[in-house]
């Protein structure tokens, strides 16, 4: 009966009628495990995914217990199928906007309605114009030493200096091998940053870099503006990130001091009816990370949604109780 149940909604969504309990606008790690929870507790759920996860340039993520190593498609794979079992409908495309309402509109595609909206959309990665860095990203050029240092541990490592992050980012590195290279690039780096990177270990090469040298599919060394080459077997930069937040400042929602969209520890915006999940929120949040984070909105979410159907059916009965001859009765689930 639930089956058939879900069939039904599915095309009438499909055809353009009915209201979704929960729209999730992003369909990965944050996105597809609110859509678990949501579709356990038999809400009506349709995620809107354009394909485009932060990680896919990586062959393998790493940090999530029971999942380590696991290429990031694959996770993908398992959590569509996981979520398909409990009704929610999985519907490829890119949303351009959000209105108060909530309708949300997808290029060239249907406007769905819906009681909730979760958006999920992540961010993007934007790399310093040097040549070669987009080539070897999520191969041997690496950004989060947590997720992927390990893979490259004793082997001479490069951190690229530009970022203000990047001196940070060369003193973590240093964990995972003693021939760490930091490279100042156009960072302007203090006297007490220096001491500090003397001190772990590094070496420091002066002057601008021109760009990384590559051969036969693999990295081999950095090669600065005055010719020199200092061979490396891989490096690590410390990119711009930019959150995919546009969906939520178009609905209005309040930032916070960092320029970020606010939220509460839920995720709940300052927008009623409005949460957001994952990097769109916290750009250092892990996959794992991003998966409780929409765990903990899909819970939010469905208590909202239970206090709005407790409320509608105490309303209808007490409308009920006033009509003479009327008999009435307590709604169960929606």
């Amino acid at each position: 009966m639930i089956k058939a149940r879900n069939e039904q909604l599915n095309e009438e969504h499909a055809a353009g009628d009915g209201v979704y309990d929960v729209v999730v606008v992003g369909g990965a790690a944050a996105g597809l495990n609110a859509a678990l929870l949501l579709g356990r507790a038999r809400r009506e759920v349709a995620v809107i995914d354009a394909g485009e996860p932060r990680n896919a340039p990586a062959s393998h993520m790493h940090g999530f217990l029971s999942r380590d190593g696991l290429p990031p498609a694959a996770l993908l794979e398992l959590g569509r199928a996981e979520i398909a079992r409990y009704g929610v409908r999985l519907i490829p495309g890119r949303v351009d906007q959000i209105d108060h309402g909530y309708y949300v509109r997808m290029v060239g595609g249907p406007v769905l309605k819906a009681r909730r909206v979760l958006v999920a959309t992540g961010l993007r990665d934007e790399l310093p114009d040097i040549p070669g860095l987009r080539e070897r990203w999520g191969k041997d050029l690496l950004h989060c030493p947590y997720c992927h240092a390990y893979e490259v541990r004793d082997q001479p490592l490069a951190v690229l200096g530009t970022h203000p992050g990047a001196v940070h980012q060369a003193l973590l590195v240093r964990q995972w091998s003693d021939d760490v290279v930091f490279f100042p690039h156009t960072l302007d780096v203090t006297p007490q940053d220096r001491e500090r990177l003397e001190v772990r270990g590094l070496r420091m090469v002066e002057g601008e870099i021109k760009q990384l040298v590559v051969d036969g599919d693999r990295l081999h060394g950095i090669e600065t503006t005055d010719g020199l080459v200092v061979p490396r077997a891989a490096a690590f930069v410390f990119p711009r990130m930019v959150p995919r937040d546009e969906l939520l400042t178009g609905l209005g929602c309040a930032m916070d001091d960092n320029g970020r969209v606010a939220t509460d520890r839920t995720g709940r915006t300052s927008v009623p009816g409005v949460w957001a999940a994952g990097n769109v929120i916290d750009p250092r949040a892990q996959v794992i990370a991003a998966a409780g984070m929409g765990s903990t909105a899909a819970f939010a979410i469905n208590t909202d949604l239970l206090d709005e159907d407790v409320d509608r059916a105490v309303e209808q009965r007490r409308r009920r109780a006033e009509q003479p001859g009327e008999v009435t009765t307590v709604a169960g689930r929606r």
